[in-house]
């Protein structure tokens, strides 16, 4: 990984004003296909959950583990899933604490990438952390996984872990739409309507207030048919 590479990763970390703007790429995806939503969203949530990664490689203290870290991660930022998912899987087996914990995020996401979303979801829970945003980015990619699964029930669980954990203006929102729309998908219209609610009232600046009013919307409009 070029140091640039890494400059830039670290700065997109640290940043949530530049997190928010990674999120914001996806706002027109919302407005143009709503039935794609969860898709467009597991992509960019799997793309910062690598820069989220990284954050953890670079304060893990086992020197070897971190050497092996460092090339799984540089095989998983080129897209080499299949190496980075076999390296990430001999990392968490063969070390303990920071590395193998990290191990787990970074495995569990490529497994997600690959479309293998039971163990993905067996990866992505093993993965514990006690930050401000890595540990409900880990709950909103289980959710993710299960949405793929259609096993909306499951995915509302882990989009309300996420939405729970530790609230805040630049990634909540997006968790709340993600709840909501895993709502709608389960029938669980009143509860969605609450939801949506909760995001407009709660946070009116965010960009995913935008669609959760037209959503809601819809929802209202349905209801009432």
């Amino acid at each position: 990984m070029a140091k640039k590479d890494i400059k830039e990763a670290i700065e997109i970390i640290e940043s949530p004003e530049a997190l928010q703007q990674e999120f914001n790429k996806v706002q027109n995806a919302f407005e143009k296909n709503k039935s794609k939503v969860f898709s467009v969203i597991a992509g960019v949530v799997i793309v910062i959950g690598g820069y989220f990664g990284y954050q953890y490689y670079v304060s893990a203290q086992d020197a070897e583990g971190e050497k092996k870290l460092f090339k799984a991660v540089y095989a998983f930022e080129s897209d080499s899933l299949s190496a980075a998912s076999k390296d990430f899987d001999k990392i968490a087996n063969d070390f303990g604490g920071n590395t193998q914990n990290l191990a787990d995020l970074y495995l569990g996401v490529t497994l997600l990438k690959q479309g293998k979303f039971d163990q993905a979801i067996e990866k992505l829970k093993n993965f514990s952390s006690k930050d401000l945003l890595v540990q409900a980015r880990a709950y909103s990619l289980i959710g993710d996984a299960y949405t793929e699964k259609k096993a909306y029930a499951d995915a509302i669980s882990y989009y309300q872990k996420a939405a729970d954990y530790k609230p805040n203006k630049f990634f909540t929102p997006m968790y709340l739409l993600k709840l909501a729309l895993a709502m709608e998908a389960n029938k669980q219209d009143k509860e969605a309507l609450e939801v949506y609610t909760k995001l407009t009232d709660n946070y009116p600046q965010s960009s995913e207030s935008i669609p959760a009013k037209k959503y809601k919307a819809q929802l209202e409009s349905s209801i009432s048919e």
